[in-house]
């Protein structure tokens, strides 16, 4: 009896460690879905700027402290933005007549290495040309600007303003080096984000410079024109940590929602050339006329980009807003970086969504009801808060969680303590009953031997 108590004990304390070792694992991250047709918003004043119109109102941003300020051309228009606890500062000149000097822009003959944008906070249109941009162009180019009025603000900018693609490192597709954007599904087949740029539909993308290794195929392409394209995985799944980007170092962010950038935001991008960089968004709605083309609606910041870094994500607060499309500059001296806006790109693809992390329970946009955004409040929300306090997101390993084998949780004192004491005192009792059956044993046969040969 008391060797089967002991073999017993054995049995016990075995499945004492495993279940307390499997009780141990963290549990899995799950992802789910958000449809681009309820942004998570990162400024409070695109609610109001809605209402009143492109007449009354001339755009909103975000300022140093954090709270929205939205321009309006009188003083009517200011009182009712104050009633709703927002800042508001008087301008010259309306949304209608910024976007009436850009339609004048866009309608002149294309000159490659040239750029606009809105500037909100100075009411004005700022218009830059880079390096590659001759004497004549740019004289004719300024002749233009003084024809729509002062408020055409002229620039020269140093270096050029290229697709930041590059033909020659991993993560390759037929048309040259990319990064990846975000992940997104139809419901069925996941796919990658990225830029339009990087290759034409039916380019292959692989993971290795040997085009052995298969990452997928892109299946839709937008360039010029827009500058997105989705790239569709060749088994048809993104896999573990599909809500995750990599910032670099084994780490990634998980990505919560998407947004639409705000000006004075500050945002962070990630390239497989450069990694993570960080700066603030500077205009909206810009214009950039690539050698190859040119791309509108794009986001403008000062965050740094290089070649190679194109398609890759650009977010805040887990916050989706972007893929990089083009600049000038790097990241030794700095430069201008434009994206194009992850909400615009996914209502043009249509039928598909973000892969996002499931929300907590209580969290901030866990649930999202109609496009419209939340009444405006005068304190800082999700990403519209003081820009050098923004963060990239909640990190985490980008495998998509901190997972560990069974064979490390086994062997955590932590988990298996109790499970070893019975173990151990099993063991004890085997060894002590196997002794003592041993003892009997011999001395049945001492007094056999006696009895045989007395």
């Amino acid at each position: 009896m008391t060797r089967l108590a002991a073999v017993g004990g054995l049995l016990l304390g075995g499945a004492m460690v495993t279940q307390a070792a499997m009780a141990s694992e963290p549990p899995a991250a799950t992802a789910t879905v958000r449809s681009a047709a309820a942004p998570v918003v990162s400024n409070p004043g695109a609610a109001l700027v809605k209402k009143l119109g492109a007449a009354r109102t001339a755009g909103t941003w975000i300022n140093d402290d954090g709270r929205p300020v939205v321009a309006v051309t009188d003083e009517e228009t200011a009182d009712a933005v104050r009633a709703s606890g927002v800042e508001a500062k008087v301008v010259s000149h309306s949304m209608n007549e910024l976007k009436s000097a850009t339609a004048t822009l866009r309608s002149a003959p294309k000159v490659p290495g040239t750029a606009w944008v809105m500037d909100y906070r100075t009411n004005q249109v700022v218009v830059q040309a880079d390096k590659t941009v001759s004497a004549a162009d740019w004289s004719r180019l300024t002749d233009t600007a003084a024809g729509i009025g002062s408020f055409v603000r002229m620039e020269r900018t140093a270096g050029a303003f290229t697709t930041r693609i590059n033909g020659a490192q991993p993560i390759l597709s037929t048309g040259g080096r990319c990064s990846a954007g975000f992940n997104v599904t139809n419901g069925k087949s996941d796919f990658i984000l990225t830029a339009g740029h990087c290759g034409p539909t039916g380019s292959a993308w692989f993971s290795d410079n040997q085009a052995e290794q298969q990452v997928g195929q892109t299946v839709n392409s937008n360039f010029p024109g827009s500058d997105f394209s989705l790239v569709q995985y060749a088994n048809g799944k993104a896999g573990d940590g599909a809500d995750v980007v990599a910032i670099g170092n084994g780490n990634g962010v998980r990505i919560t929602g998407a947004g639409d950038a705000a000006v004075g935001q500050r945002v962070f991008r990630s390239g497989s050339t450069s990694g993570l960089h960080d700066g603030q968004v500077t205009g909206l709605d810009a214009t950039v006329n690539y050698p190859e083309g040119t791309v509108s609606g794009l986001i403008e910041t000062n965050v740094c980009a290089e070649p190679g870094d194109s398609g890759g994500p650009m977010f805040s607060d887990g916050i989706a807003l972007g893929v990089t499309s083009g600049g000038s500059g790097d990241c030794k001296t700095g430069g201008t970086t434009f994206f194009q806006p992850v909400t615009d790109a996914l209502a043009q693809l249509g039928g598909v969504q973000l892969i996002v992390a499931a929300p907590s329970a209580g969290a901030q946009g866990a649930t999202q009801g109609s496009s419209a955004g939340p009444a405006p409040a005068s304190s800082p929300t999700q990403a519209a808060i003081a820009p050098g306090s923004a963060s990239p997101g909640t990190t985490t390993p980008v495998t998509g969680g901190g997972n560990v084998s069974l064979a490390a949780r086994l062997t955590d004192p932590r988990n298996i303590g109790p499970g070893l004491l019975v173990i151990a005192g099993s063991m004890v009792a085997l060894v002590a009953t196997r002794y003592f059956r041993a003892e009997q044993d011999r001395k049945a046969y001492q007094r056999y031997y006696s009895a045989t040969w007395g």
